[in-house]
């Protein structure tokens, strides 16, 4: 060949391979070989960054800065991932994850979790437990406590939660009063709790379950965290009786529901109660409408890929939100098995959204960790790599195999998991971690405490006596002189506790000293009541040291340069051209 049809061929490769870029992974959706071969090496890379099963380490646990709740939803992701492919490599991983979390009650409230746990963090480590039964994954041990067990803990501990008293009904997003959030009624705590439930009611057959998500979903439509068109938005404060929405809107949270809401089609189905069915056949297509609407961008179904439209587009997804594409494709290729009506649909949009995901692992020092931007993907990395995006790309493509993988089981339909109707009704902790951490007080307790009481003070008079003996004098003598020392202070009693000077300079009774040395050493003070959340969910971090799921603040998507001129240009139809956010509301722009 003449040396310059070389280098005109030379060029021509170049110039090809620049238009086309070599991607770490090529997936075709179509074939189960190629699915699984991808989903096995993206598994690996996700489980690069968890330590829990290794010598000195915690099993369950991810390091900082990744929350615990991450973890309870990581497991589920590897159930999913033996459930898809049928590859045990990680099943004694989960097991022994799952199993290392639940606690001294078995419900998922384990001693270095549960000062600081929220009731969707403890929701999202049962929904594993229940996959985990839904998929006949590997039972334990049978001295160990079982996957159905463990889910019907989860909701039993909620459902003594479930608060009347303010906005007539509902789980607060916090567990315990001193925790940020504490005050604020989120809808990833009901959707956690409603999709525990519903399943629950699927899987036993016991209608209590079921009443029970019924009145989840009611509730949830009476305060407005969903909508008449079954757009589902974040919460509201019990300040102000749940009228103060807060309108962000996050895929997990409409997810959840889908998921919900389809096994109660089943459920009703299977109960013969065919008004039900209907009724909740109707809640599946609004809320996979609402879904694709809100967390889809493209022209048509052609090409519309996922995205967390609340966060994604302005580059302000904090760790948290980075996961929650995870759940939505994890819970949309699930929903196919009970409304197989779906399938077709959902079946399109998770094709899609994996062959964008896997042009975003073109990352980290491998060249294939995954990126969390989907949509508008070109091919270019977008800088970012974690736990949350890698989960994300596993679960979207391993979807694609759900027409291949088996039908969820139940007690009838094959399931072997042990159930306890019972499970998580003793523990004391659930409400008040006081009693969790030491117990009920008993008349023996009371009595016990009186008399150690006694003796401190005999002690302590007799010391008092001492100090002030004068060894040259007879006893009589050193009596009637302390007598008349202690009466010459007026209302002076030497009955009286002894007083504690606090660092104000006031007198505090020895007793209540003692309970604010305790409340300083754990970072608790039952003086103070929990910040408004407001201030929670705009300024102030948690106890946890980082934001945790918090809504985008306007005050800090306005620090951008420009407002939101480094975000990509979406053309969503929910993407507000003119908002700094990046999302419409059904009135407008949501600010």
């Amino acid at each position: 060949m003449p040396r310059f049809l070389r280098r005109a061929a030379a060029v021509a490769v170049s110039l090809l391979l620049a238009s086309n870029p070599i991607f770490a992974y090529e997936l075709d959706v179509h074939s189960t070989d190629s699915i699984k071969n991808v989903a096995r090496q993206l598994a690996a890379d996700l489980m690069s960054m968890y330590s829990g099963n290794q010598p000195g380490q915690t099993p369950g646990l991810l390091p900082q800065p990744y929350y615990w709740w991450e973890a309870g939803a990581l497991m589920g992701a590897l159930v999913d991932y033996w459930y898809y492919t049928g590859d045990t490599t990680y099943n004694e991983i989960t097991q022994q994850g799952l199993l290392h979390q639940v606690g001294p009650y078995n419900d998922f409230m384990p001693p270095n979790q549960t000062l600081t746990e929220g009731n969707d963090d403890q929701g999202f480590w049962g929904m594993a437990a229940m996959t985990a039964a839904e998929y006949n994954f590997q039972n334990p041990a049978k001295d160990k406590p079982q996957w159905l067990a463990l889910a019907q803990a989860v909701f039993n501990t909620q459902a003594a939660r479930w608060d009347t008293q303010h906005c007539n009904g509902g789980l607060r997003w916090q567990i315990f009063t001193w925790n940020n959030g504490f005050n604020y009624k989120n809808s990833i705590s009901q959707a956690c709790f409603f999709n525990i439930a519903s399943r629950l009611a699927l899987y036993t057959g016991n209608s209590t379950y079921a009443e029970w998500a019924v009145r989840t979903w009611d509730w949830m439509a009476g305060v407005g965290f969903i909508d008449d068109t079954y757009r589902v938005y974040d919460g509201a404060t019990v300040e102000k009786n749940c009228t103060d929405l807060t309108p962000y809107e996050f895929s997990y949270n409409v997810g959840a529901f889908l998921l919900g809401a389809a096994a109660m089609v089943e459920y009703s189905n299977k109960a013969g109660e065919m008004n039900d069915v209907a009724l909740w056949h109707e809640r599946v297509d609004g809320l996979l409408n609402s879904t694709e609407l809100i967390f889809f961008f493209g022209d048509d179904e052609n090409d519309k890929v996922m995205i967390e439209v609340a966060c994604e587009p302005v580059n302000l997804c904090d760790v948290d939100q980075q996961s929650f594409k995870a759940y939505l494709s994890r819970w949309m290729a699930a929903t196919t098995k009970w409304a197989p009506w779906t399938f077709d649909r959902i079946k399109k949009l998770l094709q899609n959204s994996a062959q964008a995901a896997v042009k975003q692992c073109a990352g980290g020092d491998n060249g294939r960790m995954c990126g969390l931007k989907w949509a508008n993907n070109s091919g270019e990395w977008d800088g970012t790599t974690g736990v949350g995006q890698q989960m994300a790309a596993m679960e979207v493509v391993l979807a694609n195999m759900i027409e291949e993988a088996k039908q969820p089981v139940t007690n009838g339909t094959g399931g072997t998991s042990a159930g306890n109707p019972s499970a998580g009704g003793s523990d004391n902790g659930r409400v008040d971690p006081v009693k969790w951490q030491h117990g009920v007080i008993t008349k023996g307790d009371r009595a016990g405490a009186a008399f150690v009481t006694f003796v401190l003070l005999a002690a302590l008079l007799a010391a008092l006596v001492f100090m002030l003996a004068d060894e040259t004098k007879t006893a009589g003598e050193n009596w009637d002189n302390f007598r008349s020392t202690v009466s010459s202070h007026p209302g002076a009693q030497t009955t009286t506790a002894v007083n504690i000077v606090t660092g104000d300079g006031s007198a505090t009774p020895e007793k209540s000293g003692k309970h604010v040395a305790q409340e300083e050493s754990s970072g608790v003070s039952s003086d103070e009541s929990p910040p408004s959340t407001k201030t929670v969910r705009d300024n102030a971090l948690p106890s946890r040291q980082m934001p945790r799921r918090k809504p985008l603040s306007i005050s800090s998507i306005n620090s951008l340069p420009n407002g939101a001129a480094s975000a990509p240009a979406l053309h969503h139809p929910y993407i507000h051209p003119n908002s700094p956010l990046g999302v419409a509301g059904r009135g407008g722009d949501r600010r």
